[in-house]
């Protein structure tokens, strides 16, 4: 069953939101060549809220998303981010269905 997350970051400026989004694509090279459990990991803006970054993130299950944890490439992300943020929220999600469900029930 697949196992998702949704988080909403506030950077303190503009520039903020810009060097966040460097570091963002630095972490996902490393998440495009060593993650298969991850299925999806992608950094939006928000039209009209240039601070704001919101990422999804899907994965095939709660042990994928917990060996995201352990990367090396994320931790980096991790310890960096701090300095570029205001705030941020986390949402958890569990799969129920969907079209192109991991867990094949379309």
């Amino acid at each position: 069953m697949g196992f998702g997350l949704v988080v909403r970051f506030v950077t303190h400026s503009a520039e903020a939101a810009r060097a966040f989004d460097r570091l963002a694509e630095k972490a996902l090279e490393g998440i495009r060549a060593k993650e298969p459990g991850t299925l999806v990991y992608v950094n939006h803006a928000v039209p009209e809220e240039p601070t704001v970054r919101v990422f999804y993130e899907l994965y095939a299950d709660r042990e994928a998303f917990e060996e995201h944890e352990r990367q090396p490439h994320v931790q980096a992300f991790l310890d960096e981010r701090a300095q570029y943020l205001a705030s941020f929220d986390v949402t958890f999600l569990e799969e129920i269905s969907g079209k192109g469900s991991p867990g094949g029930r379309s």
